[in-house]
């Protein structure tokens, strides 16, 4: 009753934080606040529900499938912020060059 009580605000707090961070998404003014919201904000939600999920699994196995699922999501979010960022930056060098 407790695991699934705290499954369920693991969950939902994750599910908060997508939000915010969609919300941050198309409320910030400029692509770096935008990136920012969204790789922390997406980073910490998944996080919480992908918590939330193990707490709630059978085997080792399956929390470890959800452990390596997250990391390879936070790996490729945070590849691919600096690769938006790098190439924005490089870009407004060259407009102003």
């Amino acid at each position: 009753m407790i695991l699934d009580v705290l499954t369920i605000a693991l969950i939902t707090f994750g599910t908060v934080f997508f939000i915010a961070g969609t919300v941050g998404l198309l409320r910030f003014p400029d692509l770096y606040c935008r990136l920012h919201a969204l790789t922390k904000a997406d980073g910490l939600g998944l996080a919480l529900i992908g918590l939330g999920l193990a707490l709630q699994a059978t085997s080792f196995g399956e929390v470890f499938r959800i452990a390596l699922i997250w990391f390879f999501v936070a790996v490729a979010s945070a590849t691919c912020s600096h690769l938006i960022a790098s190439h924005a930056r490089s870009r407004d060098a060259e407009a102003q060059g």
